[in-house]
């Protein structure tokens, strides 16, 4: 079976809206992807039938509860645990870390280490920062090579010692798109005790993600960056999760995954998380070669939805290559387009991000200029006081038209 672009677009009804009869186009899909119509379908279904509290001895409470469960156990599937429990959903992916961080803070000493990046979101910086400040830990910082775009294979030599307990990075960036090697991070991070925090926001959207073929620690990631409504999503390990303590209320649950859940969560976006795995199972089943079980649906889906997306990375590279004046920072070889997203970040020689992204928008092309909070790597790359860059996501449902067009208006227009 054939990846269908028709009927994948038909999945997502804000796809058909127009403005003056123009046709809105989404490359904004890095931060924040359209919502596909099953994600709508739970969440409606989950306000109609079953909106209450968790926990309650009546029937829309236990339909509830078992719908939090099954939201659980799908993102389990997603991410490749067997384990329900080590799912923790949260308002966003930001607010789990920090929350997160707190609970690993109380476990390390004045004088420990920890390893942060230069490529990784803000969102996984900051919040270890700020642990680090509270406890008196040495901060060290791995950095990426700015002509490939990659981190070089002793990069984390360089700043791993016996002293580093924690490693946190990224599994894609959301400027440059790169794909790094984490199962290679994680091997060299536990061979000192240290453990392993990976922000996987922008790989999950696009590949299949295993934890454990790369053999992190925690995994994050946020639902509305895969065609799902604004959630934040932790995995980690449970003998880690259970060994930590909590930031709860006391009457709160001291089972997991509750116990890293505060107050009442968004239930509605947990059944709307929900309904974003059936997408890709329902794309793994349609498209591609379907499977018995969950987790091999969700595999055959994202493997159809990678190839299409590659393809459609390349058609994007190879013509902004041929535009003037467009410098492109991230991978562009055709043998590399496996080690990156199709998220593509540029600059075009005497022309501001903010202008071309102001002008693509009255086009009623949609793209994301500045930092992102991506702010390391913008300055790594000598970037920000020239306003970041112009970044281009690609996703499932984008078209070669719309690539294009957008190649046409990139080079034309300035």
């Amino acid at each position: 079976m054939a990846y269908d672009i028709h009927r994948i677009r038909n999945e997502f009804p804000s796809l058909a809206v127009t403005d003056n009869g123009k046709r809105r186009v989404y490359f904004d899909n890095p931060g924040g992807t359209q919502v596909a119509k099953r994600v709508m379908d739970r969440m409606q279904d989950y306000f109609i039938h079953m909106n209450t509290n968790g926990g309650g001895a009546f029937i829309t409470s236990r339909q509830s509860d078992a719908l939090m469960d099954e939201g659980h156990a799908a993102l389990a599937d997603l991410v490749g645990s067997s384990d329900p429990g080590e799912i923790i959903f949260g308002q966003n992916m930001t607010t789990l870390t920090l929350h997160l961080s707190r609970s690993i803070g109380r476990t390390l000493s004045a004088g420990d280490e920890i390893v942060v990046t230069r490529m990784d979101h803000d969102a996984n910086v900051s919040p270890w920062l700020f642990m680090a400040e509270d406890h008196g830990l040495k901060v060290r910082w791995m950095d990426f090579n700015p002509e490939t775009f990659r981190y070089d294979q002793d990069a984390l030599d360089r700043v791993l010692t016996p002293k580093t307990k924690l490693v946190a990075v990224n599994y894609a960036s959301n400027a440059t798109g790169t794909v790094n090697d984490i199962r290679s991070i994680s091997r060299k991070a536990h061979e000192v005790g240290a453990l392993v925090f990976v922000d996987a926001v922008q790989f999950t959207p696009h590949f299949v993600t295993d934890i454990k073929a790369i053999e992190c620690d925690f995994l994050a990631c946020s639902a509305y960056k895969f065609y799902g409504p604004h959630q934040g999503l932790i995995w980690g390990k449970r003998d880690l999760l259970e060994a930590y303590t909590p930031y709860k209320v006391r009457p709160a649950t001291k089972s997991l995954p509750g116990a890293y859940e505060t107050g009442t969560q968004s239930h509605e976006g947990m059944a709307g998380t929900l309904g974003a795995v059936e997408h890709f199972e329902w794309v793994g089943s349609e498209m591609g070669a379907g499977g018995s079980s969950r987790r091999e649906r969700i595999i055959s889906g994202f493997n159809v939805i990678a190839e299409y997306e590659r393809e459609l990375g390349r058609r994007l590279i190879r013509g902004l290559k041929h535009i003037p004046g467009v410098t492109i920072y991230g991978l562009t070889e055709d043998v590399d387009l496996v080690d990156r997203v199709p998220t593509v970040a540029i600059t075009k020689e005497g022309v501001h991000p903010r202008h071309m992204a102001e002008s693509l928008g009255d086009a009623n092309i949609f793209v994301w200029d500045g930092h992102y909070y991506a702010i390391e790597v913008i300055e790594r790359l000598g970037l920000t006081e020239k306003g970041g860059m112009l970044r281009i996501g690609l996703g499932q449902y984008n078209t070669i038209e719309e690539v294009d067009d957008l190649l046409d208006h990139i080079e034309t227009a300035f």
